[in-house]
């Protein structure tokens, strides 16, 4: 039994940065989706920023969705 040990070393480097990104996108989308309005977005001011922190967390968690399914596609392809 011959273990490639480069190969397996090069696995967990993508296996573990890729684990990394992911989880730090759906803690970004959580994040955007948790912001409440300020102080002043309640008199009808500064509702820009919840938008732009909603439509944020939306991008994040679409670019989960895509990356489960690239790995969905990588194991039945």
């Amino acid at each position: 039994m011959n273990i490639d040990w480069a190969a397996l070393g090069t696995v967990f480097g993508v296996s573990l940065v890729a684990t990394v990104a992911l989880v730090t996108l759906f803690t970004l989308g959580i994040v955007g989706l948790s912001r409440q309005p300020g102080p002043a977005a309640q008199g009808g001011r500064g509702g820009g920023s919840l938008m732009l922190a909603r439509a944020g967390a939306y991008v994040c968690f679409g670019l989960c969705a895509a990356a489960v399914a690239y790995g969905i596609y990588l194991i039945v392809a």
